[in-house]
């Protein structure tokens, strides 16, 4: 009788997954129509122009936002130069060649470095030895927080004092209080898993939030730390809690943003993944929705070395689950029904 009931419940969900599911696809874009970090139009044509071996439009764009105090999007745009100029970095010396204390091309340089000496088995070796590479970068745009968020990154990797992390903390958000990037540098730090605890990071996460300003996506910080107290389990009640707290406080932000936009793709991605890891099928899938075709590769970089193949795959587990529990008729199907 148990077995015959046990299957039945399989049957039935079954039914509804073959029901529901292709409903539930309205609004997302079809698997191949994803792109894993895919570029903004004012970066686009940088990276074609690289992949060309030319660092002229790179040069042109980091100077442009460098001179305009955009330093958000200059964040985003060395970081997206950096990770091309790891797998092809011709285009980068040709650029230092020509102009050897360029800010902009040595920020580029020791981002570039930085991230090679994260991936070396002798890390903390490799890291200490970029220490001049950042210096000069930052001495040459003494205004720019960019390189002291490299500064920040740097540092967690050579195992860094709090006394150390917090001396380079304060010269970074002097130069830019309200940083993206050097707040989730630092929240980095204080996690569990590196020099802090789960308790440090969501205090840090959360207070950096109340101070932040409006539509800033620092306010979305608890959801990083959220993310972080998931990778080691869900923990107390307590922190259940401020996960749950921090994954609304993104959502009510990112309806802030407009859909299917590359700028806040990170953080729609982010808060996706925290929603379907705490069950939260119906939110989760309408941020896939909001994030459409811009898939990113943090965070489902942490749960497979194929983060797009990730990506989709959780975004089709979110509609199973729904269809799933979603009866076979529907109150609209049986009012249908009875019209007829």
């Amino acid at each position: 009788m148990v077995r015959t009931m046990s299957l039945l419940r399989a049957l039935l969900r079954t039914a509804r997954m073959i029901r529901h599911t292709p409903r539930l696809a309205d609004g997302l874009p079809p698997d191949d129509a994803v792109l894993l970090d895919a570029p903004d139009g004012r970066m686009a044509p940088s990276l074609v122009a690289a992949a060309l071996g030319d660092w002229a439009p790179a040069a042109r764009l980091l100077s442009e936002v460098r001179e305009g105090a955009d330093w958000e999007s200059r964040d985003r745009y060395v970081a997206r130069l950096s990770s091309f100029a790891y797998a092809r970095d011709d285009w980068l010396s040709g650029w230092l060649a020509h102009a050897p204390r360029d800010p902009d091309a040595l920020v580029v340089k020791a981002e570039l470095e930085v991230r090679r000496a994260w991936a070396s088995p002798a890390r903390a070796e490799r890291l200490r030895e970029m220490g001049p590479l950042i210096d000069a970068a930052a001495d040459c745009a003494p205004q720019d927080p960019v390189p002291w968020r490299i500064a920040l990154d740097h540092a967690r990797g050579t195992h860094a004092t709090h006394t150390a992390f917090e001396a380079l903390w304060e010269r970074a958000v002097r130069r830019s209080a309200h940083h993206y990037g050097c707040h989730v540098a630092a929240l980095r730090y204080l996690s569990a898993q590196w020099y802090g605890s789960h308790g440090e990071c969501f205090d840090f996460a959360e207070k950096a939030a109340a101070d932040a300003l409006p539509h800033s996506l620092i306010q979305a910080l608890p959801v990083h730390a959220a993310f972080a107290r998931l990778l080691n389990g869900e923990g107390s009640s307590v922190h259940q809690d401020r996960i749950d707290e921090a994954a609304d406080r993104a959502v009510v932000l990112l309806a802030d943003y407009p859909p299917a936009e590359p700028w806040p793709a990170e953080v729609r991605n982010l808060t996706a993944a925290v929603l379907v890891r705490r069950g939260r099928w119906e939110a989760a899938l309408e941020q896939f929705r909001q994030i459409g075709p811009y898939a990113t590769t943090f965070p489902w970089s942490y749960f497979s070395d194929d983060p797009l193949g990730r990506f989709l795959d959780a975004r089709q587990g979110v509609r199973h689950r729904l269809a799933s529990t979603t009866p076979l008729r529907t109150r609209a199907a049986r009012g249908s029904a009875a019209d007829h």
